[in-house]
C-alpha cells in the first residue's frame, strides 16, 4: 500500500477509536450534572424518591464511565504511535491542556465517584451532595481540556514556528485557553451532551411508564430530564449559531463546504436548505434556500459576504504560491543557521508556510511545483461538499427534532399527564439513539471539515502520520474495532440488564 494508503489508515483508525469512545462521553456528561439536580432535590426534600432516583441513575452513569474511560486512553497514545511527527512538531502547545486535563479534572471526577458510589453511609447528605456536583464538575472540566485542545487545531493561537527547533512553540497560554473557538465548542459540545443525557433518562422512564412499573419515580425521572433537556436543546441550537459565526471568523472553507457554496453571494448570504450538490460540475442543483439567514448566521450582518468555494481554492493558491519562499527560506536556514537573509524572508512568509507544504504530496521541492501541481494542492483544500452538506443537514434537524420532543414534553408536564400520553412516551422511546447519532454526526463534521489539516493552516495531515508498516496499521485498527465492539456490547448489556431490574434493587 503507498503512502496515501498509510495516511488514510491512520486517520480511519483514529476516527474509529474518537467515535467509539464518543459513544459513552455524551451520556457521562448528561448524566452527571442530573443526578447532581436529582440528589439536590433530595437534600432540600429529605423526599426518599429523589434518593432512589440519585441511585439508579447512578449506577447506569458508573457502567458508563468505565467504559469511557476504557475507550479513552489509548487515544492519546495514537498521537505517539501513528502521529509521532504530529507530536513532534506541536506536542509542546497540544499536549499542555491533555496534561491539565489528567492532573486537574480526570483525577477530580475518578477520585469522587469512588466517594459517590461508597460514601452514602458514610457521608452526611450535604457531603454527598458535594461529592456529586464535584463528579459533574469534573467531567465537565474534563471536556473542557479536551475541546480547547481540540480547537487549537481548528484555530491555531497562541504559537509561533521555531526554524531552529522545527516545531511549533508556546507564546501564550491564555490565548490557548481563551481560543474564541474553544468557547464555542466547548459550550455547545456539553449542551449536546446534557441532551444525550435527558434522552436517555426520559426514554428509560417512557418505558417504565409504557408497562406501568415504578410510575412515581418514572414520572420524576421523565419531568427532570424534559425541563432540563428542553433548555439543553435550546442551547444547542442557540450555541451552534455561535459555532457557525466562529467557523467564518477561522475555517471559511469549512462553512462553504457545509452550504455547498461554490461561489460568493452578494450579502447577506442565503442557507441553503435544500439542494444537489454537484461537486464535478462545481454547482448546487435545485437549491431551494432561504434569503439572509446564512449571512446574518455567519457574519452577524447584511452587508458582509460569505466567501465561495472557488474563491478560497483562488486564495490558497496564492497563499501557496506565498508560502514557496518561506519553505526555500526555512532550507538555506537549517544549511546555514547564520543567513540573516533567509530569516528574514522566512519571516515575512511563515504564516503561509503551511500551505507551501501541501504541495509535499506531489513533489519533494515546493519550488519545483508546477502550476497545475499548485492548482491541485489548492483544491486539496475543500473537504468532501456532498458528505459535509448532508452531515450537517441531518444533525440540524435531529437539533430541531429534541427541541420539539422537549417542548411537547414540558407541556405534558404541566398538565400532569405524561403517565398517560402514551403516543408520547413512544416516541420518547424510540428516540433513544438519536442524540448518538446526532453527536457522532457533529464530530464528522468538525472534523472531517478540517481536512487536509491536522492543524489549521500549519500541519497537513499527510505530513503528520508516522513512517510505521501500513500492515502494522491495518492491524491495530482491526484489534481496536473488534475490542471496543465488544465494550459496546458489553456496555449495551450491563445498562439494560439494570434497566430491566429496575430502582427497585
Amino acid at each position: 500500500m503507498n503512502a496515501s494508503g498509510l495516511v488514510e489508515l491512520s486517520r480511519l483508525q483514529f476516527a474509529a477509536t474518537a467515535m467509539y469512545h464518543f459513544l459513552f462521553v455524551p451520556l457521562t456528561l448528561g448524566l452527571s450534572v442530573l443526578i447532581a439536580i436529582m440528589e439536590s432535590v433530595y437534600v432540600m426534600t429529605s423526599r426518599p424518591i429523589w434518593r432512589d432516583m440519585t441511585r439508579f441513575w447512578g449506577i447506569l452513569f458508573g457502567i458508563n464511565f468505565a467504559m469511557g474511560v476504557a475507550t479513552g486512553i489509548t487515544m492519546e497514545f495514537q498521537f505517539g504511535t501513528n502521529w509521532a511527527y504530529y507530536s513532534h512538531y506541536v506536542g509542546d502547545i497540544f499536549g499542555a491542556p491533555l496534561a491539565i486535563e489528567g492532573l486537574m479534572a480526570f483525577f477530580l471526577e475518578a477520585t469522587f465517584i469512588g466517594l459517590f458510589f461508597f460514601g452514602w453511609d458514610r457521608l452526611s447528605r450535604r457531603q454527598h451532595l458535594a461529592t456529586t456536583w464535584l463528579v459533574a464538575i469534573g467531567s465537565n472540566l474534563s471536556a473542557l481540556w479536551i475541546l480547547i485542545a481540540n480547537a487549537w487545531m481548528q484555530n491555531p493561537t497562541g504559537a509561533h514556528f521555531n526554524p531552529d527547533t522545527m516545531r511549533m512553540e508556546l507564546d501564550s497560554i491564555g490565548a490557548v485557553i481563551f481560543n474564541p473557538v474553544a468557547q464555542a465548542k466547548f459550550v455547545h459540545t456539553v449542551s449536546a451532551g446534557y441532551v444525550t443525557g435527558a434522552v436517555f433518562v426520559l426514554a428509560i422512564s417512557a418505558w417504565y411508564l409504557l408497562q406501568g412499573r415504578h410510575v412515581e419515580f418514572a414520572r420524576r425521572s421523565a419531568t427532570v430530564a424534559i425541563s432540563f433537556g428542553l433548555a439543553a436543546s435550546l442551547s444547542v441550537v442557540v450555541l451552534g449559531d455561535e459555532s457557525g459565526y466562529m467557523l467564518t471568523e477561522h475555517q471559511k472553507m469549512k462553512i462553504a463546504a457545509i452550504e455547498s457554496m461554490w461561489h460568493t453571494e452578494p450579502p447577506p448570504a442565503s442557507f441553503t436548505l435544500f439542494g444537489l450538490p454537484d461537486p464535478a460540475a462545481r454547482k448546487t442543483r435545485d437549491e431551494v434556500k432561504i434569503p439572509w439567514m446564512l449571512g446574518l448566521i455567519a457574519t452577524r450582518s447584511i452587508d458582509q459576504p460569505v466567501p465561495g468555494i472557488l474563491d478560497l481554492v483562488a486564495d490558497a493558491k496564492q497563499r501557496i504560491e506565498d508560502g514557496i519562499p518561506a519553505y526555500t527560506a526555512l532550507q538555506e536556514v537549517r544549511r546555514s543557521p547564520g543567513d540573516a537573509a533567509a530569516r528574514a524572508t522566512l519571516a515575512a512568509h511563515v504564516g503561509d508556510l503551511g500551505y507551501a507544504l501541501l504541495l509535499r504530496k506531489y513533489v519533494d521541492d515546493p519550488a519545483q511545483a508546477s502550476p497545475a501541481q499548485i492548482d491541485e494542492a489548492a483544491w486539496d483544500t475543500v473537504p468532501s461538499v456532498r458528505s459535509m452538506f448532508w452531515s450537517f443537514r441531518l444533525m440540524v434537524g435531529l437539533g430541531f427534532f429534541f427541541i420539539g420532543l422537549f417542548a411537547v414534553g414540558f407541556l405534558l408536564s404541566t398538565r400532569r399527564k405524561i403517565a398517560e400520553s402514551t403516543r408520547f412516551l413512544r416516541v420518547a422511546f424510540w428516540t433513544l439513539p438519536l442524540p448518538w447519532l446526532a453527536a457522532e454526526i457533529g464530530w464528522f463534521v468538525a472534523e472531517h471539515g478540517r481536512q487536509p489539516w491536522a492543524i489549521e493552516g500549519v500541519l497537513p495531515t499527510f505530513l503528520a502520520v508516522s513512517p510505521i508498516p501500513t500492515a502494522s496499521v491495518a492491524l491495530s485498527l482491526a484489534g481496536f474495532v473488534i475490542f471496543y465492539t465488544i465494550l459496546a456490547i458489553i456496555d449495551f448489556y450491563l445498562l439494560r440488564k439494570y434497566v430491566r431490574i429496575g430502582p427497585a434493587a
